[in-house]
C-alpha cells in the first residue's frame, strides 16, 4: 500500500548518462564536487545496490520506462541509431501512461534514445511534451557515415535546432524542467529529466566549463549537480517539497575506455557494457521529506524496473495487467530503507550486446554465467574470488534461475517496434 498521503505524490525522475557509481561525493568521488546530490542523500536515501536494467542505453532506458528487462520489449541488443526502423514498440505500456489513469501531467526533457522516428517519441509513448536530443550526443556530425547527421534538438515531434549547442543543453534542459513544474505546481505531474552529460563528447556551460578538479567530466557532472539544485530550490519555493519524490540515478555505469573523458566506478570493478558490478550498478539517490527517511541507506537490491510498479503504487492505479512485467513494488524500500526487505529474488545480467552472462540474487550472490565464477557481493563486491567450489548448491540453484528466466524472456518476448 502506498504511504498515509492525502494525494499522490509528483514524481521527478534525472536519469544521467555514463555516470559511474564512484562519481558523486556520497557515493566516494575524491575530485568531483556535487553538494546538491549530497545534500539530498542526506535528506533522503542512497541506494547501493540499485541496477539499471542494462548497461548500455538504449536498452537501459527501455527498462527503466516499461518495468522490463529490455529482452521482453525486444531492445536488448546495442542501442538505436539515427533513422532506424526500430524503436520502443507503441503498444508498450510507459510509466507516463500508467500515471496519466491517476490525472498526472508529464513530461520528458533530453536524451530519448528509444527511437527517433515519429511512432516511437516520446509524446507517442504517454509524455504530453518532449524537448531534447533523440539519440547520444555522439551521433552528429562528426561522424561521417552515411545514416548519421547533425545532431538535432526536438520540441515533440518537430526539430527546432541541428545542430544543437551541447554547452548549453544541461542548462536548457534545466530551465525547461523549472517551467514544467511551476506550470504544474498543483500536481500531480511525472518530469523525466534524461540528461546527455556526461556522456561524451563532454560539453558545460559558461561558470561550469574548467571549473573542476576532474577536467571536461568532471565539469559536466557538477553542472547536472547544480541543475539538481534548482529543481530542489523551486520545489521548496513552491511549497511542494513534502509532496514530491525526486530519484537521482544513472543509465549505466561509466565508459571506461574513454579515459580521463570517462568516469568511476568507484570500488567496483567493470564498467559500460559490462556485467562486472560496475556495468549495471549506478549510484541512486531517493528523496521525498516526510516520507524516505532523512539519511537512510539502502543497501537491498532494486532496479529501475522496479519504478513502474512502485509508482503506480504510489499514484493509487494498477500497472498494466494484460502483459507481463519484471519490475517488484519498491514502495517499502523507499519509506523503510534500512529495515525492509528487497521485493525482487534475482537479478539478470545482461552484455551491451544483450547476452545473458550473469544473475544475482537479493542475499548478494551472484554467478558468472560465462566463467561459471561465484562471488557473494556482501563480502566480495569487488569481484575478486570465486567461491564455486565451496558452494556449488548455490551455484547450481542459480543458474537454474537464469535458465528459467531467460527460457521467459525469450519465449515472452514481445516485438520491436518497426516502420516500413
Amino acid at each position: 500500500m502506498p504511504p498515509d498521503t492525502t494525494d499522490p505524490p509528483n514524481v521527478v525522475v534525472v536519469f544521467a548518462d555514463d555516470q559511474g557509481f564512484g562519481d558523486i561525493g556520497c557515493f566516494g568521488s575524491p575530485y568531483i564536487e556535487t553538494p546538491h546530490l549530497d545534500g539530498m542523500a542526506s535528506e533522503g536515501a542512497k541506494f547501493t545496490s540499485f541496477y539499471a536494467g542494462a548497461p548500455i542505453c538504449t536498452p537501459s532506458r527501455a527498462s527503466l520506462l516499461t518495468g522490463c528487462y529490455p529482452a521482453r520489449v525486444g531492445l536488448e541488443e546495442w542501442v538505436l541509431f539515427p533513422g532506424d526502423d526500430e524503436g520502443l514498440h507503441p503498444d508498450e505500456t510507459t510509466i507516463p501512461e500508467v500515471l496519466g489513469e491517476a490525472g498526472y501531467a508529464s513530461t520528458c526533457i533530453g536524451k530519448w534514445h528509444l527511437g527517433d522516428r515519429e511512432p516511437f517519441l516520446p509524446t507517442n509513448h504517454g509524455f504530453d511534451g518532449y524537448f531534447g536530443v533523440p539519440y547520444s550526443n555522439d551521433m552528429g556530425a562528426a561522424h561521417t557515415e552515411g545514416k548519421y547527421r547533425d545532431l538535432p534538438l526536438m520540441r515533440d515531434t518537430e526539430v527546432v535546432e541541428a545542430p544543437v549547442d551541447q554547452s548549453t543543453l544541461t542548462r536548457r534542459y534545466t530551465e525547461e524542467a523549472v517551467e514544467f513544474i511551476e506550470d504544474n505546481r498543483d500536481g500531480p505531474f511525472f518530469c523525466y529529466l534524461a540528461h546527455t552529460m556526461p556522456h561524451v563528447p563532454l560539453h558545460a556551460s559558461e561558470g561550469f566549463d574548467g571549473a573542476s578538479r576532474r577536467g571536461d567530466y568532471g565539469d559536466a557532472i557538477e553542472e547536472i549537480d547544480w541543475s539538481v539544485g534548482r529543481i530542489l530550490a523551486t520545489l521548496d519555493r513552491l511549497g511542494i517539497d513534502d509532496e514530491t519524490l525526486v530519484i537521482y540515478t544513472s543509465d549505466n555505469g561509466p565508459w571506461l575506455e574513454e579515459g580521463v573523458d570517462g568516469g568511476s566506478p568507484g570500488h567496483l570493478s567493470g564498467g559500460k557494457f559490462s556485467v562486472a558490478e560496475g556495468g549495471p550498478r549506478v549510484p541512486a539517490i531517493a528523496r521525498w521529506p516526510g516520507t524516505v527517511p532523512a539519511g537512510s541507506v539502502c543497501s537491498e537490491l532494486v532496479t529501475t524496473m522496479d519504478l513502474l510498479p512502485t509508482l503506480a503504487n504510489l499514484a493509487g492505479v494498477d500497472p498494466p495487467a494484460d502483459r507481463a512485467l519484471d519490475g517488484e513494488d519498491a514502495t517499502d524500500l523507499l519509506t523503510d530503507p534500512e529495515s525492509a526487505d528487497s521485493p525482487r529474488d534475482s537479478y539478470l545480467y545482461q552484455t551491451g550486446g544483450g547476452d545473458f552472462d550473469a544473475v544475482r540474487d537479493a542475499d548478494g550472490w551472484k554467478l558468472r554465467l560465462d566463467s561459471g565464477d561465484l562471488y557473494h557481493l556482501h563480502s566480495d563486491v569487488e569481484e575478486r574470488f570465486d567461491v564455486a567450489d565451496e558452494n556449488p548448491g548455490v551455484a547450481d540453484r542459480l543458474r537454474e534461475t537464469a535458465r528459467d528466466l531467460a527460457t521467459d524472456l525469450s519465449e515472452n518476448a514481445r516485438p520491436v517496434g518497426r516502420v516500413d
